[in-house]
């Protein structure tokens, strides 16, 4: 993940975030406002780096986040070389704090394995 203080522009510093989480983050946390590339509205992502993951939720007020939003913070969020996932757990494993929210993961101790490129299009 990318030094989050790179992307201080986009933090969120207010009353709201203190009071939420008692500081307005660092290189590795931070709450962030960032205009979807789609309509210019507000994207919340909220980016930690710690316990073995990288991890950024994405969320937009209205519906979830869609493609090119997720990619647009993915692009922002982690540096180029880095590989990122969004994960589908069983049923019984998934939990929601917010309806229209989606997270990038990335683990810290091993790579994710790309399938082969000939499985994604035609070669």
């Amino acid at each position: 993940m990318r030094n989050l203080h790179t992307l201080n522009c986009y933090r969120r510093t207010d009353r709201d975030v203190i009071a939420h989480y008692g500081t307005t983050g660092d290189d590795r946390f931070g709450v962030f406002e960032v205009p979807s590339a789609i309509d210019r509205q507000p994207m919340i992502v909220i980016a930690s780096s710690g316990d073995g993951w990288d991890h950024v939720s994405v969320s937009r007020r209205t519906r979830c986040p869609n493609w090119r939003e997720r990619e647009q913070v993915k692009r922002l969020f982690f540096r180029d070389d880095e590989t990122a996932m969004q994960l589908h757990v069983p049923p019984a494993e998934h939990v929601s704090c917010h309806p229209f929210c989606l997270h990038l993961w990335r683990p810290l101790n091993c790579d994710i394995p790309p399938p082969p490129a000939e499985f994604v299009a035609p070669v």
